[in-house]
């Protein structure tokens, strides 16, 4: 009976859709489902292009979620339980635009970055591989990083460096300031570009050519890079151009003088002026400051400048008297060698204060002492690049010129001076003839053999001419000997003295000897000197060499001039007419050429005489000739 209810009990009514829910509920299934199939082929299409594994997976969930959209279509109620659905559809679709937009800047990103990366391993490639030193340091100078080259350039290998401060390879060279400047300028932001010198670690020295810049993050600098190049083969090879350049131009400088030197030497008529335009040439040039002549005494060796340019005399002789507080001193050296010397005085005194460079060089001819010539200069380097050579041939030039025009005035000269000695046992040729002969030795002529030898004529009384020769032979001051003439009292005799004898003392001094005798171990001697030279020069010089030698007189005398026309007329005087004739026919017929354009044969046919005759007059016109020019030598011996 309860089975019976329960059979016939009227079943609940359920209510069914209707066709508009149906619609929307199809409407919705059918979005979701398109949208999901959309997300399928998109996710497919982007995993093809981008061969991204995110898109599989996408695509995977897109296909399972349309499959269970197409499992649940029947099943489905309402199409309200569907929008949650098609929402997730929707986002999972956005999901994959925006994941596609997410990879395609990530490709770009990444792109960028492998760009950036290839770019900087070119950048590590070119820092490792450069041939400059590059240094990474933080802000305290500490090496953080150091490419290979670093050893190339400071010696040190990489490894040694990482860690320390580049003040490791410092040479000293540089002072506190340098480094503080340095320092200073990076500090602030700037780059410092500069060259320095740098200690290998060898010890070696190197010339760097720098460049360190600071890395600056948020306006602070807080590291610094550094490029070091080794320059020294460019540095040295500067720095011999400079010095090659600074030598032509000292070269340059000193020819300058040496020309103009030359040029006054030439000009100047008196030693006087000689030493004034030495000292006022050099004094001029920017390569000198001081120069001064001076001789030293014969008693005290004291110094004496008696010309000078480019000081007052007080702060000279100061100078000279601090330059020889040396024993010996610079002007001793220089006076008993050939060659200058050179030295460093500070005092002070000259107008150039400060340490000084000094040259000292010798004044001296043939033996002849004329001083020494003193240069001073503030350019330590001056006579560095000069050879000593050129201030030893200038001091023999200098030296020369002042016997030259010494010599000159003696001859020329109106006024002399005549200096007269007493002779007794001296050191000299002529001297030790008549000392070991017990004769007496006198001088009658000199003349120079143009070798720099002295041939002296002298006539030797009392001994026979064969013990003379004999005598002569066996000297060994005495190069030859030639008998010349005999006479009835005395022999006349042409010796080459190869000795240094008073005659040539004499002359190199610009003095003449107008008589020298000598009769045993005593003599007397006169000389005559222009009275514009320097006399205490010549007596100085006689004094130191001879000891023997006395100054008994000193006279001044006017000389007889004679003139050209003078000397024509006496000529003329003392020859005959036919010997006049003789003389001049032979002069412009060429007889006295060479060759000669007309034998004397010739020359007697022209003027219609034997030969014979116009030998005699031209002989006699000849001697009559040779005694007015040679009247104070010879003139007395017969023949």
């Amino acid at each position: 009976m309860l089975e019976s209810k329960r059979t016939n009990a009227p079943r609940p009514r359920v209510p069914r859709p209707s066709e508009t829910d149906t619609n929307r509920m199809n409407g919705i299934i059918a979005l979701s489902i398109g949208l999901r199939l959309l997300g399928v082929g998109y996710s497919i299409l982007l995993l093809a292009r981008t061969r991204d594994r995110r898109f599989g997976f996408l695509t995977l969930l897109f296909s399972f979620m349309t499959l269970r959209q197409l499992l649940t279509v029947q099943t489905a109620s309402t199409g309200l339980e569907e929008l949650p659905g098609l929402v997730v559809s929707a986002l999972t679709l956005l999901t994959v635009y925006y994941l596609s937009a997410y990879i395609t800047d990530e490709d770009a990103l990444k792109t960028e970055l492998r760009t950036v990366n290839e770019r900087l391993q070119s950048f590590r490639k070119a820092i490792e591989h450069a041939g400059h030193a590059i240094f990474l340091t933080d802000s305290n100078g500490t090496i953080e990083y150091a490419n290979p080259a670093v050893e190339s350039v400071t010696g040190y290998e990489r490894d040694e460096v990482i860690g320390e401060n580049p003040r490791l390879w410092q040479s000293g060279k540089h002072g506190d300031d340098f480094y503080a400047d340095l320092w200073e300028q990076i500090t602030s932001g700037s780059v410092w570009e500069g060259e320095l010198t740098n200690r290998r670690k060898s010890g070696e020295l190197r010339w760097i050519d720098a460049t360190i810049a600071p890395i600056v993050e948020d306006g602070d600098v807080n590291r610094y890079v550094a490029i070091e190049r080794d320059i020294t083969e460019r540095k040295e090879r500067e720095i011999r151009i400079e010095d090659q350049n600074e030598r032509l131009i000292v070269l340059n400088n000193t020819n300058e003088v040496l020309r103009d030197i030359n040029r006054e030497l030439v000009a100047a008529s008196t030693r006087d002026e000689i030493e004034a335009a030495v000292c006022e040439q050099f004094a001029s040039s920017d390569l000198f400051d001081v120069a001064w002549i001076g001789s030293r005494g014969l008693v005290d060796g004291s110094v004496s400048p008696h010309s000078w340019a480019g000081s007052d005399l007080t702060s000279l002789e100061t100078h000279i008297e601090a330059m020889c507080t040396a024993d010996p001193t610079p002007v001793e050296q220089a006076l008993e060698g050939p060659d200058p010397v050179f030295t460093d005085v500070e005092d002070g005194q000259l107008q150039t204060a400060g340490k000084k460079r000094c040259v000292v060089v010798p004044l001296a001819y043939r033996d002849a002492e004329y001083g020494v010539l003193g240069v001073v200069t503030n350019n330590p380097n001056a006579f560095d690049l000069i050879e000593r050579e050129v201030f030893a041939e200038l001091g023999q030039t200098i030296a020369d010129a002042i016997s030259a025009v010494e010599s000159k005035q003696t001859l020329i000269s109106n006024s002399v001076t005549e200096l007269e000695f007493q002779l007794a046992g001296i050191d000299e040729p002529l001297a030790k003839m008549a000392a070991q002969l017990d004769c007496t030795v006198t001088l009658e002529h000199v003349v120079d053999d143009g070798d720099e030898n002295q041939i002296q004529y002298v006539t030797v009384t009392g001994p026979e001419p064969e013990v003379v020769v004999e005598y002569a032979t066996d000297a060994d001051f005495i190069g030859t000997v030639q008998h010349v003439y005999t006479y009835e009292d005395r022999a006349l005799f042409r010796l080459s003295v190869d000795d240094r004898s008073v005659v040539t003392t004499l002359a190199q001094y610009g003095a003449s000897i107008e008589s020298l005798s000598i009769t045993g171990t005593t003599g007397r001697l006169v000389a005559q000197v222009a009275s514009s030279n320097d006399i205490r020069s010549v007596v100085n010089a006689l004094r130191t060499t001879y000891d023997g030698l006395t100054l008994i007189a000193q006279r001044e005398r006017e000389r007889d001039v004679q003139t050209e026309a003078a000397f024509r007329k006496q000529l003329t005087t003392a020859l005959t007419e036919r010997q006049r004739e003789a003389a001049r026919t032979a002069y412009f017929s060429g007889f006295f050429d060479w060759p000669r354009e007309h034998s004397g044969e010739e020359v007697a046919s022209m003027m219609d005489i034997s030969q014979t005759t116009f030998t005699q007059h031209l002989r006699a016109a000849e001697k009559k000739l040779f005694e007015t020019l040679f009247d104070e030598t010879l003139t007395t011996f017969p023949g």
